[in-house]
């Protein structure tokens, strides 16, 4: 059996974990740093609540009251400081290019990307820059707002980028044009209809990434939970998977669900032994905190 592996995104400069607990975390994002839920931090923070407070620029407040309920669709609003834009622009190094994303203050508490993803961008862009193959097509699944798009199109790769939100999808084309790109593909759907019309039309990608929610809904209703349809997704995407000159990645964010199953689910469809794990965003206090599973391989 592969080896769990814990992994951090070591390369970022302009992110960091201040600190977390009691259902929150402290982050600095650039310029500003921000507090936000976060139902995993069942800890006591290390710093004094008026030190949070004094450190941030803007504070997500929640409606529900069960600070460590873990939901996607968290309700609430943001206090912000004087000065505090309601966007701005990260960077991040990429070997031999600078990654340049749009932040917001969006109304469910998030800001537009995962840092811990930082660690599959290197490796992606890294997989893509060292195939001899110029034609390589990419399918983003659960794309959001398209860091991991940018990321294989800046490496070379042609790119589909899949979603059920047409504010994700404009995002995203944001981002690509931040970054002096262009021609990705925007699909609007979802994303396991897509991949299932993909199959029949025998299409085939050198790279799929997908980071399904635990639940969620599509454009027309389709329901979503990770447990129902994770299996058939991922057969699915083994039929558009090239078998050479190829990578897979499968992260997921749900309490409770081990990167095990991942693994069984992937092991049941590709002939491929995995690297897999946990990541975790690395703090500059005591508490280290965990940011989901991951599971990729390439050929």
């Amino acid at each position: 059996m592969t080896q769990l592996q814990l992994l951090y995104p070591s390369n970022w400069k302009e992110y960091e974990l201040i600190d977390s607990g009691d259902g929150r975390k402290l982050e600095k994002f650039g310029e500003y740093t921000l507090i936000r839920p976060e139902p995993q931090a069942i800890w006591k923070p290390v710093l004094s609540e008026e030190k949070w407070n004094q450190l941030a620029h803007a504070k997500f407040e929640r409606e529900q009251k069960d600070k460590f309920r873990f939901s996607d669709d968290v309700k609430g609003g943001w206090k912000r400081q004087p000065g505090m834009p309601e966007s701005w622009n990260i960077h991040y190094p990429l070997q031999d290019k600078t990654l340049t994303l749009r932040l917001a203050l969006t109304s469910f508490g998030h800001v537009g990307i995962f840092p811990e993803q930082g660690n599959n961008w290197n490796f992606i862009y890294e997989t893509v820059s060292n195939w001899k193959n110029k034609q390589a097509k990419v399918l983003n699944l659960f794309a959001y707002t398209g860091a991991a798009s940018v990321v294989a199109r800046l490496a070379g790769a042609t790119v589909t980028h899949v979603d059920a939100s047409r504010p994700g999808i404009n995002w995203a084309n944001q981002n690509m044009q931040l970054n002096h790109t262009s021609d990705i593909r925007w699909v609007y759907e979802d994303a396991l209809k897509f991949v299932k019309r993909e199959v029949k039309r025998g299409n085939k990608y050198n790279g799929i990434i997908m980071d399904p929610p635990p639940y969620g809904r599509g454009p027309d209703g389709e329901k979503w939970t990770l447990q129902e349809k994770l299996d058939e997704l991922v057969c699915q995407a083994h039929d558009l998977l090239e078998p050479k000159e190829s990578f897979f990645i499968l992260s997921t964010y749900a309490v409770g669900l081990s990167v095990l199953v991942s693994a069984n689910v992937v092991k049941t469809h590709f002939q491929m032994q995995p690297e897999m794990g946990e990541f975790f965003l690395k703090s500059r206090n005591r508490n280290d905190l965990p940011m989901g599973t991951f599971l990729r391989f390439k050929s």
